[in-house]
């Protein structure tokens, strides 16, 4: 335009600007509304896309006052264009955030609904959130008038390097995915690895694994190390499991009368206790004459991993207490030592005189 600038055109303007703002705040207070009732659902999706919406709409409505100011003001091609990509470019970040944090959320819904995928996969989330910037990044550049031909191209030659740099990196990532598509391995699973470190899998990353021991120390793997090495998991498929306790008694014992007894201890130990598991069946196995018992397992059924110690401690204590009651006895280990006495032959000591053709005589002491 080459008219020149007036009072009307500022006025007109102004309340343009003034309009995306108020518009924005509306918009927010209905967004909030949106958000309120959206916590009452039973689908965390909602929540994700209400949340993206309170920023978006707001930031839109601001963008379309300002265009909407710019239009009115009688300026030049170049600087309208300007203007109008600047923005662009601002309402392409702003959009392009949001994409990132709302698929973000619902991968992070999703992986949290299924029971098969992991409950706290943040590779999967780290991995969708870069995606979604990386292509608002190229849509800037495009909108900018750069064409991203030759840097689609750099960045596939550059990728190459950095792959072959970055090696141990992408095999902790890939591992990671790997881990995660197998279903192996899910936070919240008790593991443990032949090199010794076991805990509950707190966070599976594009990196490294972190475990949680029993003494509350997190403990990082490599995702690599973890793929590589055997490992075990109290968890899957199941997550009951049985535990085996060693139990030895006399040999005079009535092994009936044992086998009675231990099972009511069992039954009582499985109904009352936390952690266990009610419905498990009794199971008591003799299997060797010690040298100074008569020695059989008891399999109990334990609900989860960390409950075995609790079932451990009290079926002792009440397996002991009920044997001493029933007069059932656990014998020490015994072991019968004997000792032989035999001369020791001490060599003469020299000098000492014998008679010629006289034989060395030894002596004691």
């Amino acid at each position: 335009m080459n008219r020149a600038l007036t009072v009307d055109d500022l006025v007109i303007a102004g309340i343009a600007v003034a309009a995306g703002l108020l518009a924005a705040f509306l918009l927010r207070v209905l967004t909030r509304w949106l958000g309120k009732h959206a916590e009452r659902t039973r689908w965390s999706g909602d929540d994700v896309i209400v949340d993206a919406l309170r920023t978006v709409v707001p930031w839109a409505a601001v963008v379309g006052g300002v265009a909407a100011a710019g239009g009115v003001l009688p300026l030049t091609r170049t600087v309208q264009h300007h203007v109008n990509q600047v923005l662009t470019v601002i309402l392409i970040f702003v959009v392009t955030l949001t994409a990132a944090r709302v698929i973000g959320g619902l991968v992070r819904a999703v992986t949290q609904s299924r029971s098969g995928v992991a409950g706290s996969a943040t590779i999967f989330v780290n991995i969708t959130r870069v995606l979604v910037l990386a292509i608002g990044f190229l849509v800037v550049l495009q909108t900018l008038g750069i064409s991203i031909a030759p840097l689609l191209t750099a960045l596939g030659v550059g990728g190459l390097a950095v792959a072959l740099a970055l090696q141990d990196t992408l095999a902790n990532l890939f591992a990671g995915v790997h881990i995660l598509a197998s279903k192996t391995v899910q936070p919240g699973d008790y593991i443990r690895l032949s090199s010794g470190e076991e805990g509950y899998v707190v966070d599976i990353n594009w990196r490294q694994t972190t475990v949680r021991q029993l003494s509350k120390n997190l403990v990082v793997i490599p995702n690599g190390q973890l793929a590589k090495t055997n490992m075990t998991n109290f968890t899957r498929p199941d997550e009951d499991l049985t535990i085996l306790l060693q139990v030895g008694v006399s040999y005079d014992s009535d092994l009936e009368h044992v086998e009675r007894v231990t099972t009511a201890v069992i039954a009582e130990v499985m109904t009352e206790i936390t952690g266990a598991v009610p419905d498990h069946e009794p199971a008591i196995r003799f299997h060797t004459f010690g040298e100074s018992s008569i020695d059989f397992t008891v399999i109990l059924g334990v609900g989860e991993f960390s409950d075995q110690f609790r079932i451990k401690h009290e079926f002792i204590k009440r397996l002991h207490r009920r044997y001493r009651d029933e007069g059932i006895g656990i014998p020490y280990p015994t072991r019968t030592v004997t000792l032989q006495q035999e001369a020791v032959a001490i060599p003469q000591q020299r000098g000492a005189e014998r008679e010629p053709g006289e034989a060395p005589s030894a002596r004691l002491g």
